[in-house]
């Protein structure tokens, strides 16, 4: 007997756009549906753009998904895409009746997305490591993660999560790629081939960032994490301008020279009023590959030092998150775009950023900015 109309939209509705992460049904994405006498299923499926970097993976889903269902003896599947007027209507549909707003979500009342700024005094601590790492344990943990790459100079974060897909455009609206369930958005996926330097100044720098922020589609994050060049700079003061709310995270080795330019980075938050989450000690020492004994090549302190000064600055208890010793995986696993707490969650460095993470993702009990739901008794 041959499967029914209603079986087969059932099945659609479990295939998930790879990029808007939502049922293709719900997205207006199923141009129709024929069901032959012998079993025989031909789906239509509007793809957003020509050319969509994610047309291979959506093929395979929709007929795995179909060719599951009682009665299915084959799947035919034509590809379409959406005519302009249904793009809008989706960018409707993502952004609410306001239409294409520019507004950045993460200010809105009511958002729920924690957004964390990771921040060093220097380059060369592994700060984008760091980041890196944080949202692969977070995501692998269950939580919908998001990264912005906002080292414009420096980017590194698409190779060191292994994101080579380039954004996909509807409209006005820019899908982040994915890669190990992390939404990732950088400068370097819209430069040309090769490794060409980003030469801009401040304003454009702004600019970059607040379409990062406004212009992605990012859907319901849990964490945004943002890889922030080292230093003060413009980005550092944008990201406090445009996400009042974000927390600050100092990455800094144990050395008493990165712990002070550390600290410099770290203070920047007593003139911006944001909140610092903590301090993460990098390179925190070497285990001895032959008796284990800890080496301290960068020195000791440095992370300790950082947060107990902070907190003096602030005054406002600043916490030391957690010390990440130096592992040689944690370096071959960014080349590679392959994140050491997957890889090997269980080795002293991907223990302490599994922690770091867990810490950090917990949420706050506090009720402040949440909607209840309630309304006065009129009676």
């Amino acid at each position: 007997m041959a499967p029914t109309q209603d079986q087969v939209t059932a099945a659609l509705a479990t295939v998930i756009d790879p990029e808007i992460r939502r049922p293709i049904t719900d997205l207006g994405m199923v141009k129709g549906v024929d069901i032959a006498a012998d079993g025989k299923v031909r789906v239509g499926v509007y793809l957003t753009v020509a050319g969509c970097p994610m047309k291979d993976t959506i093929r395979r889903d929709v007929t795995a998904a179909v060719a599951k269902v009682d009665g299915v003896s084959a799947v035919e599947l034509e590809l379409d895409v959406m005519s302009q007027e249904q793009r809008k209507e989706l960018q409707t549909k993502l952004r609410g009746d306001r239409g294409p707003e520019k507004e950045i979500p993460f200010n809105k009342p009511g958002s729920l997305t924690r957004v964390f700024a990771v921040a060093s005094g220097k380059g060369g601590v592994g700060k984008s490591s760091v980041t890196v790492n944080l949202a692969a344990a977070m995501a692998a943990s269950g939580m919908k993660v998001g990264i912005v790459d906002a080292d414009i100079y420096g980017h590194s974060v698409p190779r060191m999560l292994g994101a080579a897909e380039r954004p996909t455009k509807v409209e006005d609206m820019i899908m982040p790629p994915m890669a190990h369930d992390i939404k990732v958005i950088s400068v370097g996926m819209f430069k040309p081939e090769g490794n060409t330097p980003v030469v801009w100044r401040g304003p454009m720098l702004d600019r970059a960032l607040h379409q990062f922020l406004a212009d992605v589609y990012w859907g319901d994050l849990d964490v945004l994490l943002l890889d922030l060049p080292p230093g003060t700079g413009d980005i550092a003061i944008s990201v406090a301008q445009r996400l009042p709310g974000a927390e600050i995270l100092v990455v800094t080795t144990p050395q008493m020279a990165a712990a002070e330019v550390a600290e410099r980075a770290g203070s920047i938050a007593a003139q911006t009023h944001q909140q610092i989450a903590g301090v993460i000690e990098n390179m925190a020492w070497l285990p001895c590959p032959h008796c284990d004994e800890r080496i301290a090549v960068f020195g000791e302190g440095g992370g300790q030092t950082v947060a107990d000064a902070l907190t003096r600055i602030l005054g406002a208890r600043v916490p030391l998150l957690g010390q990440v010793p130096i592992d040689l995986r944690l370096r071959e696993g960014g080349d590679e775009g392959k994140p050491l707490v997957l890889t090997d969650p269980d080795s002293p460095a991907a223990t302490q950023l599994r922690s770091i993470a867990a810490t950090l993702g917990k949420r706050s009990s506090s009720l402040k900015g949440m909607q209840l739901g309630l309304s006065p008794n009129r009676g």
